[in-house]
């Protein structure tokens, strides 16, 4: 994760607190500051969890067992691509078309490369085992945190000696939940390809009885990663897509996990998609840097590697040795080319939508997500949006009160910017400030744990300030009344300080050593996240007209 140089404060935490009461002439009960987050507590407030959704696995409705396989479904059956469209099309996907002019040269042996969408050359250098000093390139260079150009053309030096193969396997768009998702139908095409998971079922806690397609459409929103993925993996793992799984093993654990604890299809699809997101966002953070297999051998990733392809790349590896994972990788004859014959050319997908992350993106300002004039507890630094591990996208804020624990509270979250209410259930409210109706595409903001009563139904337009609903407890497994924030951007993950980090009212969210560790800063104020909401982590949002008259 990048590193950032904190501002100290001017003045002691009590000064600081003291000054911002006098300001607003309220007394705060700081001590019933509610506590939060979806992480580890401390031992007194029992143990958190991950706003994973509850899984309850004691009914298991098995379908009938059948020996043939049915043929790929007919809208998709006729656009499985060639061998030369694929390879052009990729190679087009991934070549800019723009050249710099100079580039510096260096005294070893040196390797170019074209910088991809997702980019920072503090990453590019952990990738490729340098120093940041030692990149060069003839254009000039943003901050080595900032997200690079599509394209840039950098010099680096060539050190590392043994990787995996640098083919790239499979693009970004395809791993998570972007614009190539929006013209999917999960559930019409597993009912269309009529194999074992069309009538397969399980009993979840939150919904009830539950078709494995809804399962798998489900997951995908919630984790925004691309339905077609996670069904072409249960379909090479299992058969259960177009087939029928061949033994009791491609029964009971679909995705290959064997543990006791996993088992079922919907157990595990939640490990399948936090490896997914480690992989991809391990990459994207550089904490990823080498793949671990099955036998306890390591290997260097290739760094011109994208982060689709990684993800990929791991997933196949924590389950295999390396030959086998070499063969299932191989995007002849691997799972890479069984995507494509069953899904059609996933290249060719996301050259038609573009990078995820276009040159000179920036966030849209935002406002901290509850009403001025409250107090709210900084409670969870970054932190992973969804899974227990993945992208660290999420912070956890906490309205003050006098009961802590999950107790029911007078605050209200706002919305921190205009836009879409694109989902609003189980906890969840997700608005999306492009306002054309698809969380695959554009900014969006997850706002998790959002109280039943009061929250704002599907559809509703809202300006900055309109109410949301009530932070509580539900939506996941949680100890305490908080708000669990995130942003999205055409599908992906947004880190939550990363090169572009959030931005909420100008406070600047920084990482700390571990997830929900960190700080918000603006200008020469801190402000240091606690579980228990301690006085440090106070945050007070000032009332807009009071600001604007004294200036």
């Amino acid at each position: 994760m990048p590193s950032f140089d904190y501002i100290p404060c001017k003045n002691s935490a009590q000064e600081l607190f003291l000054s911002l009461m006098k300001k607003v002439f309220i007394l705060i009960p700081l001590l019933a500051i509610i506590l939060t987050s979806c992480g580890q507590a401390p031992p007194l407030w029992g143990a958190y969890s991950t706003p994973t959704p509850e899984v309850f696995l004691s009914i298991v409705d098995v379908p009938s067992a059948s020996s043939t396989m049915k043929p790929l479904p007919t809208a998709l059956s006729a656009i499985t691509p060639t061998a030369q469209q694929t390879v052009a099309t990729r190679q087009n996907t991934l070549v800019p078309t723009a050249r710099p002019t100079q580039i510096v040269a260096t005294k070893e042996p040196a390797f170019l490369y074209y910088s991809q969408s997702g980019d920072t050359l503090e990453v590019v250098a952990i990738h490729f085992g340098v120093d940041v000093a030692e990149i060069s390139s003839g254009e000039t260079l943003p901050s080595a945190q900032a997200l690079l150009d599509p394209g840039t053309l950098l010099s680096i030096p060539k050190r590392l000696e043994e990787t995996t193969s640098s083919e790239q396997l499979f693009p970004d768009n395809e791993v998570v939940f972007s614009a190539t998702s929006i013209d999917f139908d999960t559930i019409a095409f597993v009912e269309e390809a009529g194999g074992y998971l069309s009538e397969y079922r399980e009993y979840l806690g939150s919904t009830g009885w539950t078709t494995g397609a809804e399962g798998v459409a489900r997951q995908a929103q919630e984790n925004s990663l691309n339905p077609r993925l996670l069904l072409a993996l249960v379909e090479y793992e299992s058969g259960w897509l177009l087939g029928q799984p061949g033994n009791l093993s491609e029964t009971d654990y679909p995705l290959g996990y064997i543990d006791t604890r996993k088992h079922g299809l919907f157990r595990q699809m939640m490990v399948t998609v936090q490896d997914l997101a480690v992989g991809y966002y391990g990459w994207r953070d550089g904490t990823l840097t080498e793949l671990t297999f099955s036998d306890g051998t390591t290997m260097r990733i290739a760094p011109e590697l994208n982060a689709g392809s990684v993800a990929i790349q791991y997933y196949f590896s924590l389950k295999m040795e390396p030959d086998l994972w070499a063969q299932t990788v191989d995007p002849n004859i691997g799972f890479p080319a069984f995507y494509a014959d069953t899904f059609g050319d996933p290249w060719a997908r996301a050259q038609a939508v573009g990078p995820l992350f276009p040159a000179g993106l920036e966030q849209p300002e935002l406002v901290l997500p509850f009403e001025p004039r409250r107090v709210w507890a900084y409670t969870g630094g970054p932190h992973s949006a969804w899974a227990h591990e993945g992208a660290q996208a999420a912070l956890d804020f906490a309205p003050s009160g006098d009961y802590s624990g999950c107790a029911e509270t007078d605050k209200w979250v706002v919305a921190s910017a205009p836009g879409l209410i694109v989902r609003s259930d189980h906890g969840v409210v997700m608005l999306d400030l492009d306002g054309d109706g698809n969380e695959e595409t554009g900014w969006n903001l997850l706002y998790l744990h959002i109280g039943t009563e009061g929250r704002i139904p599907l559809g509703s337009w809202v300006e900055i300030d309109d109410r949301l609903g009530q932070p509580s407890c539900e939506g996941g497994v949680s100890t305490g009344t908080h708000l669990h924030l995130a942003r999205k951007y055409n599908g992906e993950w947004m880190l939550a300080s990363g090169p572009i980090p959030f931005n909420l009212d100008g406070w600047i969210a920084h990482a700390g050593e571990k997830s929900y560790v960190g700080t918000l800063t603006r200008g020469d104020e801190l402000i240091t996240s606690s579980l228990v909401g301690e006085l440090w982590s106070v945050v007070l949002r000032e009332d807009p007209e009071e600001t604007e008259k004294e200036e």
